[in-house]
């Protein structure tokens, strides 16, 4: 049977730019390459829903388990360089947050990534296109299987949209989340989103930090 928009599966794919080297994988052979002590973990996603690479993304749906060599054109990985995306910042700005730049640093600007290029005097040349943009991308994927089981979707999804482990439970058509207070209303932002995929009804539930987060 082939995968649909909402499917949950479970790869294996190591990232490559064209005629260049590897730039992401959950394979240890080839994550060792990038840093030899990285631990290789098992990626699980949801098609159509911007979990993974959108190119990948649309490959997949209407494909079955088995393995793929998926090139992709900077339109459909990184995109394609913007030369206004190379802005003159003032060292000042730097300067007011105590740091200083340098070719090659990487420096995080309200979200958005830039690499710094130059350094002269008091302008800082910065590039905010992505590292990839312009370049041609291959993908070796292997689809190891297709999720079935509830807990596992909904586990997967908590660990990319919250970036955390979090203790939840499916009564019925309700789904109960349970989240120390501060975070009850960021999870409940996405009420519409596990309805959505999940067909499910979202209840937050607020609990106490445990004594290690108060540490």
């Amino acid at each position: 049977m082939t995968f649909q928009k909402k499917d949950f599966i479970e790869i294996e794919f190591t990232g490559k730019v064209k005629d260049g080297g590897i730039f992401d994988s959950n394979i240890k052979e080839d994550l060792e390459k990038l840093n030899p002590d990285a631990k290789p973990k098992p990626f699980v996603f949801c098609l159509g829903e911007g979990m993974f690479l959108k190119g990948v993304d649309e490959f997949l749906v209407g494909k079955e388990i088995g393995e793929y060599n998926i090139e992709l054109s900077p339109e459909k990985a990184f995109g394609q360089r913007v030369p206004s995306f190379v802005q003159m910042i003032p060292m000042k700005i730097f300067q007011s947050q105590n740091v200083r730049p340098y070719p090659g640093a990487v420096f995080n600007f309200d979200g958005r990534i830039a690499k710094i290029l130059s350094v002269s005097g008091g302008r800082v040349t910065a590039d905010f296109n992505h590292p990839l943009a312009g370049k041609d991308i291959i993908y070796e994927v292997k689809v190891l299987r297709k999720i079935e089981n509830l807990d596992e979707k909904l586990k997967s999804f908590n660990d990319f949209i919250f970036r955390r482990e979090l203790k939840f439970s499916v009564e019925g058509k309700k789904l109960i989340i349970e989240v120390e207070k501060e975070l009850a209303k960021f999870v409940e932002m996405f009420k519409d989103k596990f309805k959505e995929i999940f067909d499910l009804d979202l209840e937050v539930k607020e609990i106490s930090p445990s004594p290690n987060a108060q540490q």
